[in-house]
């Protein structure tokens, strides 16, 4: 503006509009102290905020916090009669702001924490370690980095982290998988460590780590100390070496996934141990030997899938053929003779003519770690369990 008159009314409009707008936030009437706290820190997120496609921060303006769109009141449990944002659900606002720190970590009495399918960056505020009663922690699918958030470990009332489809790498801390956890998502990060020994008990029902860069062997104490999950996903990592016979531990489990590895030897024993099974999926590693028909003969009623698929095994017996016949069993490409659709002689022979790495111990893979409750006492003398040397 060239214009000195024009330039100063401007700037008066100006400043006469930003004291009434500050005048108009002073006279907000909040419906209880705690959301007058908060509602600072919640306006400081929105003016980060450069992507909103579905308006949500439109409805993020008065003292009426708990109408705003993605925020949920309650009373906190150290004082019924008062209101505070208790919960907070962006789950596919596909919001997108740099970072979150200065948001979640100043929201003391947050209970529920879900932003799945958004466009927040940067890392997990370390002050979330104070946030006395969150519970569920959801910030999966988003554009998170960093190593993992070690902050989330030893907070005594969080049940489900879900950290799903980031870009977090590095280790996991051996102390999150003996938390009092229901729900822990790891899958489809770049977490390239091995996976640590677990010391305790674990409480953990829904484990999933698939996609990931996790390598060397499958903790035994991870599958031993996880006798009550019920899911199991470790599919598409680099992990080596003989399938544990503690697989045989997680009786509970109605899904468990360790394809797409660099498993090898034979397939455990123990495995016919897991009454619940219904999908069990060891495809795509590089397994061989002969089928156990135990196996297939023990879980055949509960199963829905067995895909062994793309390994080496070299043998089916009359039970798994039954269970190829029934569309069950998935043994393709693989090396059974006279058997259709498997791989080429040259390409069993390639692998066969390799050095094999062996379970260090002979007895790895025939150990029974269970006493048959599902099996009928007609069969169950045929497969008595062994006593197995001190791990």
């Amino acid at each position: 503006m060239k214009n000195p008159m024009l330039l100063a009314i401007f700037l008066v409009g100006a400043i006469s509009v930003r004291d009434t707008r500050s005048s108009e936030e002073e006279r907000l009437t909040f419906k209880d102290k705690r959301l007058e706290v908060v509602y600072p820190v919640i306006q400081g997120f929105k003016s980060l905020i450069t992507l909103d496609p579905f308006k949500v921060t439109q409805t993020w303006i008065g003292s009426d916090i708990c109408s705003y769109r993605g925020f949920h009141c309650d009373n906190p449990p150290d004082n019924k009669t008062a209101v505070t944002v208790a919960s907070i659900d962006f789950n596919g606002f596909q919001l997108f702001a740099p970072s979150i720190e200065g948001f979640i970590d100043q929201l003391p009495d947050l209970a529920l924490f879900h932003v799945n399918s958004n466009n927040f960056g940067g890392t997990v505020p370390s002050k979330i370690v104070n946030l006395k009663y969150l519970y569920e922690l959801d910030i999966s699918n988003n554009k998170f980095t960093g190593q993992f958030p070690t902050a989330v470990v030893g907070m005594p009332g969080l049940t489900f982290l879900d950290i799903r489809f980031n870009s977090f790498s590095g280790s996991v801390p051996p102390q999150i998988f003996g938390q009092n956890l229901d729900v822990l998502f790891l899958n489809d990060n770049t977490f390239t460590a091995s996976l640590p020994e677990t010391p305790g008990d674990s409480h953990i029902l829904f484990l999933t780590l698939a996609d990931n860069k996790f390598n060397g062997s499958l903790p035994r104490s991870i599958l031993r100390s996880m006798t009550t999950l019920t899911e199991v996903l470790f599919l598409n990592n680099d992990f080596t070496g003989c399938i544990p016979y503690e697989i045989g531990l997680l009786k509970g489990a109605s899904v468990i996934d360790i394809s797409g590895n660099k498993l090898t030897g034979p397939l455990p024993l123990s495995v016919m141990c897991l009454e619940k099974v219904e999908q069990l999926n060891f495809a795509g590693n590089l397994l061989f030997g002969a089928v156990p028909d135990a196996v297939c003969m023990l879980l055949r009623d509960n199963l829905v899938n067995l895909s062994l698929s793309d390994n080496y095994f070299t043998h089916v017996g009359p039970w798994c053929k039954i269970l190829v016949e029934r569309g069950v069993l998935d043994i393709r490409n693989n090396c059974i003779p006279f058997f259709p659709g498997q791989r080429s002689i040259e390409e069993c022979a390639e692998f066969f003519v390799k050095p094999k790495y062996y379970c260090p111990q002979a007895w790895f893979h025939r150990f029974l770690p269970c006493r048959y409750s599902h099996i009928s006492s007609s069969s169950s003398s045929a497969f008595m369990p062994m006593v197995a040397p001190s791990p």
